[in-house]
């Protein structure tokens, strides 16, 4: 049996990419640790099929936490069982990088997304900088890895001479949770961060007649709030708190229209994949997105959301509120949705997972 230790910066209760990872892998014979951190403001750990490790830090965030939590989990690393090593994104790969290179183990790189081009490192000049150094020494170093869409997949071969594969961040078929009847509310759910575009879907809530209900955390949760008394929309905008993976299923299948909305700022957001697409699809929620690559390709073919070229207030209203009235058009949607669903679900993608695995250690 295999061992494999995967290295995050995320809570493990709500990380669902590495959730559905590493259960496929435990199901099909892999031994799997998931390592990650514990904040103050930590949870406690929901058990699972495959070993969890938390690493308790004292600073939460900012240089001091990244600095503390690579040096703790290196020497974690250095001393613990295992076949494999995978980094997940920039901020877990020099502790995995060296304790692989020390202890002569493979590596794996799992980019969740373009980490160096996110909105808030990429408008942060010094930031920024550390960041992209980080990249171009690291990734190429790693010759094994996989990543969220084709278009960061083609990024990486070209920057970096890397063939990565992949692997899109898609949940289980839901074929219960095709609902009728619903009342029209609208749903963000996700990370609130930077670039997610609050600041233009905000103000749109002006001039549409429905309930935004947002789930979710990140570092963009005070100014949202601040947004909302802003531009007085506090009778329509409800900020909901993150939910575990399950109970977050059970409210977008409630939910009329999905919301993913994305600033063109970085390409890590021009490249992004996100799990929300995804998840609305299969709940058969018809949504409103962006005219990005990755999202343009599958809706030219599938047909189930709306697309955006920008974030301006007045555009995420005008589209918001065809989507709402417009009832053969969104019964159009949520048909193509259901057909959709069949296609983009966990059971079909796990397939790429495991043919990476096992080409990996033969």
């Amino acid at each position: 049996m295999k061992h494999i230790i995967f290295t995050v910066t995320n809570d493990l209760n709500y990380d669902q990419r590495m959730i559905r990872i590493c259960n496929s892998l435990v199901e099909n014979g892999y031994s799997v640790k998931l390592v990650g951190v514990s904040k103050n403001t930590s949870e406690p750990l929901i058990p699972k099929n495959y070993t969890q490790k938390r690493i308790e830090v004292f600073f939460n965030k900012g240089v001091l936490f990244y600095a503390e939590y690579n040096l703790q989990l290196f020497f974690y690393l250095l001393f613990s069982k295992v076949d494999a090593f995978c980094a997940i994104d920039l901020d877990t790969i020099m502790p995995v990088y060296f304790a692989s290179f020390f202890r002569r183990k493979k590596r794996i790189y799992d980019a969740h997304e373009y980490f160096s081009q996110q909105k808030e490192i990429v408008t942060r000049k010094t930031i920024y900088k550390i960041w992209h150094t980080i990249e171009k020494w690291f990734v190429p170093k790693f010759k094994n890895g996989y990543t969220v869409s084709s278009s960061i997949v083609k990024e990486f071969k070209k920057l970096y001479n890397v063939k990565y594969g992949l692997i899109r961040n898609m949940p289980a078929l839901q074929v219960n949770n095709f609902k009728l009847n619903k009342s029209k509310t609208l749903l963000y759910q996700g990370a609130i961060n930077e670039g997610r575009g609050f600041e233009g879907l905000i103000p749109a809530m002006k001039y549409i007649n429905a309930t935004l209900n947002i789930y979710g955390d990140g570092n963009f949760v005070e100014q949202t709030n601040a947004l909302i008394i802003e531009h007085a929309v506090e009778d329509k905008v409800v900020m909901k708190g993150k939910l575990l993976p399950d109970e977050l299923v059970k409210v977008t299948s409630d939910a009329y229209i999905g919301i993913n909305l994305i600033e063109d700022i970085g390409l890590n957001q021009y490249y992004s994949l996100a799990n929300k697409f995804f998840d609305y699809i299969q709940n058969a929620v018809p949504q409103v997105t962006m005219n990005f690559p990755e999202y343009k390709a599958i809706n030219d073919n599938y047909n189930v959301a709306l697309l955006l070229d920008d974030v301006n207030p007045h555009n995420i209203a005008i589209t918001i509120n065809n989507l709402l009235n417009n009832e053969i058009l969104y019964a159009q949607l949520r048909t193509n949705c259901i057909a959709a669903a069949y296609v983009f679900n966990w059971k079909n993608e796990e397939e790429n997972l495991l043919d990476f695995y096992t080409a990996f250690f033969e």
